[in-house]
């Protein structure tokens, strides 16, 4: 039987991931609300050490559904890559199991039925902006050569860019998704075309020019690139933002006002 809404992770080899794929699971569980008791998948890449027998019976008792999947270790080592590949993998295999995909990073955790995980008819994407402009774009200046090669590589039809604002900073900037969370439809492709989107362009040598004059470049390409994909794929009456409860960041609570 198809389901309305499943969760996904990726879990990875080592204690402090463990720990967290298990907190995360225990808040579905517990306060998932009408969700408590929807499918969980987390996928987890297949090297290193496997979980503990303790968490694996954890996991189990929490009726986690484990998946592993085919991982290149030297790919892993770029910063995300892991998540874009299992995530990639568990949108080909959730696709006609599921109505919405909700994929939370390891470190989240429910504290409220997420309601608002069920898309709209009509809606293929729900998400949350970046917490900080950082390296984004901000709406009021033209594209920097960052933004500008992003939008290039990922042909970004101009007219679909539209003004978004940082959760803990009061400006306008372009659409700057935030990647630890995100539901969407999985027959539209989003997370397989951002993950192959990805490899494309990761170790391009334009983008290498940018990792060798800021480190951030490489830790957030992945969501640069994915906000150029999502442009690319959507058209903003296809998105969804969901309520400023949703992915919030606990780490910035005295920075939101």
């Amino acid at each position: 039987m198809k389901a309305t809404l499943t969760f996904c992770s990726v879990i990875f080899p080592g204690p402090q991931a463990e720990t967290d794929n298990l907190l995360l699971a225990e808040s579905i569980r517990a306060f998932g609300g009408a969700f408590s008791d929807a499918p969980v998948w987390f996928f987890q890449p297949d090297y290193g050490k496997p979980l503990t027998d303790a968490g694996q019976k954890r996991l189990a008792d929490l009726d986690v559904r484990m998946v592993p999947f085919a991982a290149e270790i030297e790919k892993l080592r770029f910063v995300f890559m892991g998540q874009l590949a299992g995530l990639a993998q568990a949108e080909a295999r959730l696709a006609g199991e599921t109505d919405i995909l909700a994929w939370l990073d390891a470190n989240t955790l429910l504290v409220n039925e997420p309601k608002e995980f069920i898309l709209p008819e009509g809606k293929a994407l729900g998400y949350r902006p970046v917490h900080h402009l950082l390296l984004g774009s901000r709406f009021d200046q033209p594209l920097d050569p960052f933004w500008a090669q992003v939008y290039q590589s990922c042909q970004v039809p101009p007219e679909r860019v539209f003004p978004m604002q940082p959760v803990v900073e009061d400006l306008q900037m372009r659409p700057y998704f935030n990647a630890g969370i995100l539901v969407a439809r999985p027959e539209r492709h989003l997370f397989r075309d951002w993950y192959e989107t990805f490899l494309s362009l990761y170790q391009d040598p334009v983008f290498k020019a940018f990792y060798a004059q800021d480190q951030r470049y490489v830790i957030f390409l992945h969501q640069a690139v994915l906000s150029g994909v999502v442009l690319r794929s959507f058209e903003q009456a296809d998105l969804l933002e969901l309520p400023d409860t949703y992915n919030y960041p606990v780490h910035l609570f005295e920075q939101d006002t």
